[in-house]
């Protein structure tokens, strides 16, 4: 690989990585997947001296780790609260079409175009399923809790394969 390609590709391993940062925290991008083919992009480019197979297998481990986390906080927790299958899909396919329709502001305008879409989403559907506003906002204020425990725990996750990522590469 020539020394021109080794750099632009871990320039792009840089980005994907700053990219999974912001994925962290943003609904739409999966975060530590991104986090992990940027360290994976970054290695390949280095030839797999400074980051390793093992390295690249625990930030691999930890990626799936905060998949399943998303998955498990966000649909149980808000099952157990009540939240039917309907409104999680309705809040998932609104916040996605939140996100896109607010895109045109970056960064922020996708994030609140996502939480917006999602919550409004579940909102009308919980009210269309039981009923009643009171109902629907419980299920919509246990939908957001989870959310948040999630994003947390997403975010922790990150910040630790990025801490992991800087100590393979840089020391």
């Amino acid at each position: 690989m020539t020394e021109s390609a080794s750099v632009a590709l871990q320039a792009l391993g840089y980005a994907l990585v700053v990219l999974g940062l912001i994925g962290a925290v943003l609904p739409v991008l999966p975060g530590p997947i991104l986090i992990w083919l940027g360290v994976l992009v970054w290695a390949w480019a280095d030839g797999f001296v400074e980051v390793n197979w093992w390295a690249l297998g625990i930030l691999g481990l930890l990626a799936a780790a905060a998949w399943a986390s998303d998955l498990f906080f966000t649909a149980s927790l808000s099952r157990r609260a009540g939240v039917s299958w309907r409104a999680i899909g309705g809040a998932l396919v609104c916040g996605l079409l939140g996100g896109i329709f607010l895109s045109g502001v970056p960064v922020l305008g996708t994030l609140f175009g996502a939480l917006i879409g999602a919550l409004a989403g579940m909102l009308v559907i919980e009210r269309s399923i039981k009923g009643e506003w009171g109902a629907a906002w419980r299920a919509v204020r246990a939908y957001a809790l989870a959310t948040a425990v999630s994003t947390g725990f997403e975010l922790v996750i990150a910040l630790l394969m990025v801490g992991i990522f800087l100590w393979q590469a840089l020391l």
